[in-house]
């Protein structure tokens, strides 16, 4: 099949991520910034990618590449690094950017909040403060007022899971806490939070925006397509105690204004209301299965192929992910990040050969052609990354980019699994298989 003439294909990063510069230009600290102790082989986010200052460069390869979109998010720290005072020069890059990405004819995709909460607004509490609800909406403001009128596609988070499950409640994600009854409280902010966002962004943008939100979104392949088998599978995935805690515990309160049972005595009718602002599109951030974690009598996983980072390969899980999602909420879709970590190097010749990772595409969107082949509305594929990168807690030793980093030297080199998919973009998916 061919992908439709409209299809973003593109590629995702995030700006603790790749940009670096982690104290430049008025930028204060964010919770990732100083998390020493934490992070695999003493690694830090202060250089990164050092695409803050070689963004062109890194513009120009997407460009190379056919990239029609490219995912990226704002740091909260460079915009604001103290309550209500704005950094122009923290705007002045942004915008710098975006005017990049257009003049290369690439869309920019932008992600308001990844991961890289203030230092200042974590010593108040952070997400779990009631504050942050007024701190978010502010700094998003500034941020809508400043790129608007050249950006039209906004979502509010990424992830909500893992900053906030992994964060709040189990300690794996900055700030590192244990608390089940923090956790519950700053779910229910970020939940207002981006309500108040979506109103704020319909009323104010200078264009037509669409908005949506990244999910961490893993759902259970069913375990036969009968319609009991896809009906049980779609249950499961979405409710408590398996699929609640990942997926309906956010999605439900704002696509269909009803609270999860873990959120029922926090959230009232009022702050669903506020919460259910209509959204545009769900984005779905999908890596493996969620039949993982079901154990070894209903899923096999030595069947399958692993990443580096142990992650099973089964292209399948992209496709249910995306079919449960439609099913429930009704939305257009876009598969905000999908992709593998890999233990990368250069060659003698120069190139990077990652034959796994061209397999793995090949997979992955052959199950987005399944997807738009039964009509379900998938406007694009930001693969993860764009270029290897700083991994949180790994550091940067999971290399998951189309584009390989040299951290020495910051030279980039496009990887085999880059030229196939400007391959795959320039030819619409015409050689991809979709099938089950």
């Amino acid at each position: 099949m061919l992908f439709p003439e409209t299809f973003l294909w593109g590629a995702a990063s995030a700006a603790t991520q790749v940009e670096g510069a982690w104290d430049e230009d008025g930028k204060c600290p964010s919770i990732w910034d100083v998390a020493e102790g934490h992070i695999k082989n003493g690694d830090t986010t202060h250089m990164a990618c050092d695409h803050y200052h070689r963004y062109k460069e890194d513009v120009a390869l997407m460009k190379s590449l056919g990239l029609r979109s490219y995912r990226f998010s704002v740091n909260w720290c460079r915009i604001q690094p103290e309550p209500g005072v704005v950094n122009e020069k923290g705007i002045g890059f942004y915008k710098d950017l975006v005017a990049e990405l257009k003049k290369a004819g690439i869309k920019p995709l932008l992600t308001l909040y990844h991961w890289d909460l203030p230092l200042w607004a974590q010593e108040e509490g952070g997400w779990a403060s009631p504050k942050i609800v007024d701190w978010f909406l502010d700094y998003c403001q500034v941020v809508v007022d400043a790129l608007s009128d050249e950006v039209d596609c906004w979502m509010t988070f990424n992830e909500p899971l893992c900053f906030l499950d992994l964060g709040y409640a189990m300690g794996m994600h900055a700030p590192f806490l244990t608390d089940e009854s923090l956790f519950r409280k700053a779910a229910r902010h970020m939940l207002l939070a981006h309500g108040r966002v979506v109103s704020m962004i319909r009323e104010r943008a200078k264009t037509t925006p669409s908005i949506g939100i990244a999910m961490a979104a893993s759902t259970l392949i069913p375990e036969d397509e009968s319609p009991e088998g896809i009906k049980a599978a779609a249950k499961e995935s979405f409710e408590a105690p398996f699929g609640e805690r990942g997926n309906s515990l956010y999605m439900d309160p704002i696509c269909r204004g009803k609270a999860s049972p873990t959120m029922k005595d926090l959230l009232s009718e009022e702050d669903l209301a506020l919460i259910s602002a209509p959204i545009d599109f769900i984005g779905l951030n999908v890596y493996q299965p969620a039949n993982v974690w079901l154990g070894e009598e209903r899923y096999d996983k030595s069947a399958f192929p692993q990443t580096m980072m142990g992650w099973v390969i089964d292209p399948r899980c992209l496709y249910w992910t995306i079919r449960h999602y439609w099913d429930r909420y009704q939305l257009p879709l876009m598969v905000t990040e999908n992709g593998m970590a890999a233990e990368d190097t250069v060659s003698s010749d120069g190139a990077v050969h990652d034959p796994v990772r061209v397999q793995f595409l090949d997979g992955f969107l052959s199950q987005v052609g399944r997807a738009l082949q039964e009509n379900i509305p998938v406007l694009g594929y930001q693969h993860w990354s764009v270029m290897d990168n700083f991994e949180w807690c790994e550091g940067y030793g999971p290399r998951f980019g189309l584009i390989y980093v040299d951290y020495k030297t910051q030279r980039r080199f496009l990887k085999d699994s880059a030229l196939h998919y400007a391959h795959l973009i320039r030819t619409r998916g015409a050689d991809l298989k979709t099938g089950r």
